[in-house]
C-alpha cells in the first residue's frame, strides 16, 4: 500500500465510463414529453421547456417489454459504443457549452494569456504588488473569495472563473500559497455564490420559475445564506493557506507547482516596469471590466468572452512589439499563443472525455429513450414514497447525485423541477424547501464532479490533478453537505414557503 499512487484523472474517468457502459446493460431506456411552462423573472414574463412528470414511459420491445439498449463497445454510422465516447465527447455540444464550446474556450484564452505571461509583465507586477502589500498577504483571500462568490450567487460566474485563474495562480504561490488555494478563492468561490444565492439567473431563478414559487421570494434567507457559507469558504481556506505559507512541502500540490516555481523569472524590484507594461496591466483590467459588463447587461457567454480575451491577447502582443517588452517579436507572439494554448490541451481531453459519460447514458434530451431518463424518473419514485423531513432531505442527496451527469444549473432545473415541485406537495414538503434542495445539491457538488467542465479547466490552468483535488476538498465538502442537510431538514420543520 506504501506504493499506491492516486490513479491518474483519465484513468478514473476511463473506468466511471465504463460503469456507464455497464448500466445500460442493467437498465431500461425510457423518455418523458415536455411542455412549455412561463414564469416571471425580473419583471419579465419568460418560457421553457421542462418535462411533464408525469409523461415518463419506458421504451417498448416487440414482446411489449421494457426495452434495455446496451452499448456495445464499436459503433459505426450514428452510433456510440464505449470505444467512441472520448471522440464523441470532444466533440459535442455546440460553441455555447460542453464540450467543444469550453475546449475551444480554454485554447482561445490559453493562447491569449500565453502572450501576457512572455511579457514578463506579469511576474513584475507580482513582485510591486507583494512589496506594496507586505504584511498584508493573508487579506488576498477574504477579499478574492468574497468577490468571486459574489460573482457567482449574482450572475452565475463559473467558467470565466478560468480565465482568472491563469492571472491569479502565479501571484498566489509568490505568495507562498499554492495552486490550490487558487482554485479556492476563484472556481469554487463562484461555486459557494451558486449555490447559496438569493438571484442566480442560472439556477434558484429558473428552479423557482418552474416550481411556481414567486422568483426572487426568500430573498433574505438566502442572503444570510450566502454570507455564512461564504464566511466557512473563507475560514476554510485561510487555514490551508496559512499552513501552506509555514510548511510549503505539506501543500497538496507542491510538486505541480515547481512548474509555476521554474518558470517565474528572477523578476525584482530592480526588474523593469515600464510604460509598455503599465499599458499592458491597463489593458487586461479593461478588458476584465468589459467582460464583466457584457455578462451582467449582455447575458455574453463563451463565444463573446472568448473573443474579447483574444483581442486583449492581441493588443498585448502589439504592445509588447512596440515597447520590447522581453525582447518580443510578431513571431514571439505567434509562438506564445500557440505555447499557450498548448497547456491547455490536457484538461481540454479531461473535459471532453468526461461529456462522453452522459453520452454513453444516452444524453441529456428529455425525450430521447435514454438510461438517465429512467434513473430520474426511478428516483422521483423513491421521494414520493418517503415521510416529509427525509423525503427533502433526499432530494438534497439526489440533486447533488444527479449533477454528475448533467452539472448545468438551468439544465439541472429544467430536468428535475418538474418532477420534484409535485411530489414535494404529495410527501408534505414546501416548494420552497424543494428548490433549496435543488439549489444546494446542484451547487455544492460542482467544486467535485469531473463532468464539471469549468473545475476541471480550473484544476488544468492551476496545474492541479483532479485525483490530489479530491484528497483536498472531500473534508470542505462533507462539511458543505452537513450543513446543507441542517438547512433543508430544518427549513421544512420551520414551515418555510
Amino acid at each position: 500500500m506504501k506504493n499506491w499512487q492516486m490513479p491518474d484523472t483519465l484513468v478514473i474517468i476511463f473506468f466511471v465510463a465504463f460503469a456507464a457502459m455497464l448500466l445500460t446493460y442493467l437498465v431500461p431506456i425510457g423518455s418523458f414529453d415536455t411542455q412549455e411552462i412561463l414564469y416571471q423573472s425580473d419583471g419579465v414574463s419568460k418560457t421553457r421547456s421542462v418535462v411533464d412528470p408525469s409523461s415518463f414511459q419506458y421504451q417498448l420491445d416487440e414482446q411489449g417489454e421494457p426495452q434495455i439498449q446496451p452499448v456495445g463497445l464499436f459503433e459505426g454510422d450514428e452510433g456510440v459504443g464505449f470505444f467512441n465516447f472520448a471522440f464523441e465527447g470532444l466533440t459535442s455540444g455546440s460553441k455555447w457549452g460542453t464540450a467543444i464550446g469550453v475546449i475551444m474556450f480554454m485554447l482561445v484564452i490559453g493562447g491569449a494569456f500565453g502572450i501576457v505571461t512572455e511579457s514578463g509583465t506579469i511576474d513584475n507586477a507580482i513582485i510591486r504588488l507583494i512589496d506594496k502589500t507586505r504584511g498584508n498577504e493573508s487579506l488576498f483571500i477574504p477579499v478574492l473569495f468574497t468577490l468571486f462568490s459574489l460573482g457567482g450567487a449574482v450572475f452565475g460566474m463559473g467558467e470565466e472563473a478560468i480565465a482568472f485563474a491563469i492571472i491569479i495562480c502565479p501571484l498566489m504561490i509568490r505568495l507562498g500559497f499554492d495552486g490550490i488555494t487558487t482554485v479556492m478563492v476563484t472556481y469554487v468561490a463562484t461555486q459557494i455564490g451558486f449555490a447559496s444565492s438569493w438571484m442566480n439567473p442560472f439556477s434558484v431563478a429558473i428552479a423557482q420559475g418552474i416550481a411556481g414559487v414567486p422568483v426572487l421570494s426568500g430573498a433574505g434567507v438566502r442572503g444570510m445564506m450566502w454570507a455564512g457559507f461564504t464566511l466557512m469558504g473563507i475560514l476554510f481556506t485561510m487555514r490551508y493557506g496559512a499552513r501552506i505559507r509555514r510548511e510549503p512541502s505539506s501543500s497538496y500540490s507542491y510538486e505541480s507547482d515547481s512548474y509555476f516555481r521554474e518558470h517565474q523569472s528572477n523578476a525584482s524590484l530592480d526588474s523593469r516596469f515600464n510604460l509598455g507594461d503599465k499599458l499592458v496591466l491597463l489593458t487586461i483590467l479593461l478588458t476584465v471590466i468589459w467582460v464583466i459588463w457584457g455578462v451582467v447587461a449582455h447575458a455574453w457567454f463563451i463565444p463573446q468572452i472568448a473573443s474579447q480575451f483574444f483581442t486583449m491577447g492581441i493588443i498585448v502582443g502589439v504592445i509588447a512589439v512596440l515597447f520590447k517588452l522581453n525582447g518580443m517579436t510578431i513571431n514571439r507572439v505567434a509562438t506564445s499563443f500557440k505555447q499557450g494554448a498548448a497547456t491547455m490541451l490536457e484538461p481540454a481531453m479531461l473535459v471532453g472525455c468526461a461529456s462522453g459519460i452522459l453520452i454513453l447514458l444516452g444524453g441529456g434530451d428529455p425525450t430521447t429513450p435514454s438510461v438517465l431518463n429512467t434513473l430520474l424518473s426511478g428516483a422521483g419514485g423513491i421521494i414520493g414514497e418517503l415521510p416529509g423531513a427525509f423525503s427533502a432531505w433526499f432530494m438534497l442527496v439526489f440533486q447533488s447525485v444527479f449533477n454528475f451527469f448533467v452539472t448545468s444549473g438551468s439544465g439541472q432545473a429544467a430536468l428535475t423541477m418538474p418532477l420534484m415541485a409535485p411530489l414535494a406537495d404529495i410527501v408534505g414538503v414546501s416548494r420552497q424547501v424543494a428548490v433549496l434542495a435543488f439549489q444546494l445539491g446542484d451547487g455544492f457538488t460542482n467544486v467535485i464532479v469531473p463532468t464539471s467542465a469549468s473545475l476541471m479547466a480550473t484544476l488544468g490552468v492551476c496545474r492541479v490533478d483532479w485525483g490530489v483535488w479530491i484528497k483536498f476538498i472531500w473534508r470542505f465538502l462533507l462539511a458543505l453537505f452537513i450543513v446543507s442537510s441542517v438547512l433543508v431538514i430544518a427549513s421544512h420543520y420551520l414551515g418555510w414557503h
